[in-house]
């Protein structure tokens, strides 16, 4: 449910928790995403950083510039002028995936933890657009959905200690790809050449809270031609 009014929690001295509904939602992120760049343009005096996530903004600000009523009070008062003519066109970025074998390790488990094929399963994974809700874990890593009801998939049971740069991987209704190498307990389908983060450009990362993603498979033979 997205909620008429913006719900405030307090996260210690110097933090605000500023939830925009209960679920995860297109329309409650989209009203996270605007608050988060409206903030961002309005240049509020004590803050310090902003972390948008699928339906909250946690907002971290200096308490010896700002009070806590004073930042609440400003919110809301600039919160009345969301909109969607604020939001920035998203964009749709399309990545080529090989799924399978040593590429998606995990793909023979998922179909059989679904009785279905792996070819059944890379088409339900290839078919959406998904929306990125949002950003995190590592820098760069887009957090995906929603992920078909039919692929819907449980964490693994025990983490692996490093995922390859490029894994594209599923838990319960979210997608995801890993940017960097770094832990994770997801289901690893495949992999792309793509590159999502760069800490040397400006953004460094590829992708966008609602921004969206087309998955398309591609051989073995064709990485060469994607990469970056």
């Amino acid at each position: 449910m997205l909620y008429d009014d913006p719900v405030y929690r307090l996260m210690g001295d110097r933090a605000l928790l500023i939830e925009m509904g209960d679920e995860i939602s297109p329309p409650v992120n989209q009203k996270v995403r605007a608050l988060f760049l409206l903030l961002d343009r309005y240049h509020v005096e004590g803050l310090v950083e902003m972390v948008p996530s699928y339906r909250s903004l946690l907002i971290i600000f200096d308490p010896l510039t700002v009070t806590t009523p004073e930042l609440i009070d400003t919110i809301n008062t600039i919160e009345k002028g969301l909109g969607p003519s604020l939001l920035p066109k998203p964009k749709l970025l399309k990545v080529p995936v090989v799924y399978g074998d040593a590429y998606g390790p995990d793909l023979e488990w998922v179909a059989s933890f679904h009785q279905l094929s792996p070819e059944e399963v890379i088409r339900l994974h290839s078919g959406p657009t998904y929306l990125v809700y949002m950003i995190g874990f590592t820098p760069g890593y887009p957090y995906m959905g929603e992920l078909p009801a039919a692929l819907a998939t449980p964490r693994r049971d025990t983490p692996r200690t490093a995922v390859p740069q490029g894994s594209v991987a599923i838990a319960q209704r979210q997608t995801g790809i890993y940017p960097t190498k770094s832990p994770g307990g997801w289901h690893i389908l495949g992999w792309t050449p793509l590159k999502l983060f760069d800490a040397e450009k400006r953004p460094p990362s590829a992708l966008e809270i609602e921004d969206h993603v087309k998955f398309f498979p591609i051989e073995e033979k064709e990485i060469k031609d994607w990469e970056m």
